[in-house]
């Protein structure tokens, strides 16, 4: 599933875990033991950054997440603190 903000991430992420040991890089478990992964819909185009060091900024930052996080993907994009939503 692809979402557009973070309120529709943690909304979805909520209603569908079932499994906390399930989580990782956006893929969860509901409780019927379907596999969903909840990503952003910019991630394809943070990751593919022209410039490769902040592509990987992004990359390495996404490896770490259970349940993906929209500002720590910014924050490995601009090296920054963003505002919240």
């Amino acid at each position: 599933m692809t979402c557009e903000s973070q309120a529709e991430v943690d909304r979805l992420w909520d209603a569908l875990s079932a499994y906390r040991e399930a989580k990782q890089r956006g893929w969860l478990k509901d409780r019927y033991g379907v596999s969903w992964q909840i990503i952003l819909a910019a991630l394809p185009e943070l990751m593919n950054d022209p410039d490769p060091q902040k592509a990987k900024r992004v990359m390495d930052a996404m490896l770490q997440m259970k349940k993906i996080d929209i500002r720590a993907l910014q924050e490995a994009v601009y090296g920054q603190k963003q505002p919240t939503e």
